[in-house]
Order: structure tokens, then sequence, then C-alpha cells
């Protein structure tokens, strides 16, 4: 039994239409209209706890430097971001990712470890976050139908400010971070899959 069947009668509280956009061309076997909503909410919760973990992380390593004001603003942003989710996972009755532990350790250790690495290696971090999230967002406002208009124009609103924070890296050297392309690739890869699990568990 998946987490969404465990909880098929307390993931969201609101009615969803027949015809909304997130049920259109299901196949069998995908989750029902409800339970994508449901998914999109507690995946966007831990997406937006995790980037808090990491931007606390890079905090407790270079909170005193010269990048402290970007990481401050972003973090900032992203704690807003977090708030908005919260909000929403009570006001439809979705539970949280049973992977919340999980990501409250590791978004700090990224953190913490990149900013080890150097101020660069930091950005190039919040640059390979952002390009995921970038993409993840943009799939889920394509999906959401006018009933969830707010959601949507949400969405592409905290899209906009992940990709402020991308650029914000680029401008700051992200790029010239030792081993970058490396770096970059796995922290793309572990986001989309931290993504994939949240949905679901």
């Amino acid at each position: 039994m998946t987490g969404d069947d465990a909880n098929d009668t307390t993931e969201t509280g609101d009615a969803v239409p027949a015809g909304r956009k997130t049920g259109a061309g299901r196949l069998p076997g995908d989750p029902d209209p409800r339970r994508q909503l449901a998914r999109m909410v507690r995946v966007d919760h831990a997406g937006e706890y995790g980037a808090v973990r990491i931007y606390e992380g890079q905090m407790a390593v270079l909170g005193r430097g010269p990048k402290a004001g970007l990481l401050r603003h972003m973090k900032d942003q992203e704690e807003q971001h977090l708030d908005y989710f919260q909000r929403q996972m009570n006001h439809r009755r979705v539970r949280p990712t049973a992977l919340t532990p999980l990501w409250h350790v590791m978004g700090y250790a990224l953190g913490a470890g990149t900013a080890l690495l150097g101020e660069r290696a930091a950005m190039a971090c919040t640059v390979a976050v952002e390009e995921a999230i970038d993409d993840h967002y943009q799939e889920q406002a394509d999906a959401l139908g006018d009933d969830e208009a707010d959601l949507r124009e949400t969405v592409l609103r905290f899209r906009d400010e992940e990709l402020e924070h991308r650029d914000i890296g680029l401008e700051h050297e992200a790029e010239r971070a030792p081993g970058y392309p490396l770096l970059s690739g796995a922290i793309k890869a572990g986001s989309r899959f931290a993504i994939w699990l949240s949905q679901r568990l």
C-alpha cells in the first residue's frame, strides 16, 4: 500500500471536479486528480523544507562572509514558500512526506558541505537545485486547471523567485566552482530523485 492509498480519506478535504486539468489523459493506474493534487502540495512542501535546510547549512558556514546577505535573502524567500505550502497542507488535509526527517539532515548536510568547498560551490548548489525546481514547478503549473488558478499563479510566482536564485548563483561565479559539471549534475539528479520520492512516500 502506497502512502497515497494509506491516506485515501485524508489527503485533501477539497472535492476536485471531474473535469479538472490534472485528470486529463490519465492512464490506468495513474493517481486520480485528488491524489495528484495532494502529491503536488506534499512534494512542494518537502522541496521548500529542504531548500530552507540547505540555506541553513550554508549560513552556518558562510553566514559571516561576503555572501551572507545573498544567502539570507534567498533563505527568507524559501521560508515564505514553505509557510505557504504548510498552510496549503493544513487546509487540504495533506500529510507531509514520510521522508521529512531525512530531508532535514540531508538538506543541511548538502548546504554545509558545499559551503565548506567554498562560496562558488555553494552558489553551484543553488544553481543546480533551482534548475531542477524550475522544470518541476513549470510542469505543475501546466497541469493545474482554472479551478486551482490561485495555486497555479502562486507556483509560477515561486518559480520566478527560484529562477532569481539561479541567476544570483550564476552571477556569483557558480560555474567556476571546482568540478562544476560533476557537482551540478549530481545535485540535479539528487534533487529530481528527492522530488520523485517525496511525491510517493
